[in-house]
């Protein structure tokens, strides 16, 4: 098999691995949610999944269908209606930031990613990268966070020219006051870990501990407007569709 196709192969394979999630936090599912034992289903599929280096940067995702569009999977989130903690985080200079001094200058779209090592996260910064221009037309400032250090978000800001602020949650505080922490087990770790993906070594810590991907519309006043999780990583909201969401709440207007 041509190298290639090998590189192909192992970054679906990896990027499975680690979608074995354990969701933190009670938030009541939505009507039109996936049910607790589906979403623990779905994961445990991933979970399942055999583990390979990732070496690919960036993999096409798949839209959800309408009816989950601004839905959160059960356990996790905050939900529309509520305000955000004022949760702390790392620029890429290492600086303190708080999410309050980002929110308080205009609505952001809040963007919780896996990790630098992920090729659907890859695609999805990629996305909202290319689409900067439509974001800022409404006056909404899209902000990525990960629990990769600075230096490793560095390298992901300077590959795709990311335009917005990229911050790093080490500690995975911010994760947890949200609800979107993947749990990766011992085992999966160590998979992952041999196949080239040290999780340990992305964020300086040893929680193990990455982001369920989510997406978060805050509002200058800390409220969530709208809100999106999937327990499938590789199911995640098109441009178009974050557009049509941010359209339907009129902040551009207010």
């Amino acid at each position: 098999m041509r190298r290639a196709s090998v590189a192909r192969l192992t970054v679906v394979a990896v990027v499975m691995l680690a979608g074995c999630t354990k969701p933190a936090g009670d938030t009541a599912p939505s009507a039109s949610a996936p049910s607790a034992s589906g979403l623990a289903t779905a994961l445990a599929a991933s979970a399942s999944a055999s583990a390979a280096l990732a070496v690919h940067p960036m993999k096409d995702y798949t839209d959800p269908p309408p009816d989950r569009i601004g839905v959160l999977a059960p356990g996790t989130g905050i939900p529309v209606g509520q305000k955000v903690p004022d949760m702390h985080a790392r620029d890429l200079d290492g600086k303190d930031v708080s999410l309050s001094s980002l929110y308080t200058k205009g609505p952001i779209l809040l963007a919780f990613y896996r990790g630098g090592w992920c090729p659907y996260c890859s695609s999805e910064n990629h996305a909202l990268a290319t689409a900067y221009p439509e974001y800022q037309k409404r006056g909404v400032t899209p902000v990525t966070v990960s629990v990769d250090t600075p230096d490793a978000e560095t390298k992901t800001k300077a590959t795709y020219a990311i335009p917005f602020p990229v911050l790093s949650d080490s500690d995975a505080t911010m994760l947890e006051a949200f609800h979107v922490v993947n749990h990766v087990d011992d085992a999966t770790f160590a998979k992952m870990k041999g196949f080239g993906v040290d999780l340990e070594s992305y964020s300086g810590k040893t929680h193990h501990e990455i982001a369920i991907p989510s997406l978060f519309l805050i509002d200058r006043t800390g409220i969530v407007r709208w809100a999106h999780s999937d327990p499938d990583f590789k199911v995640r909201p098109s441009t178009a569709q974050i557009l049509a969401a941010i359209d339907a709440t009129k902040l551009a207007s207010k």
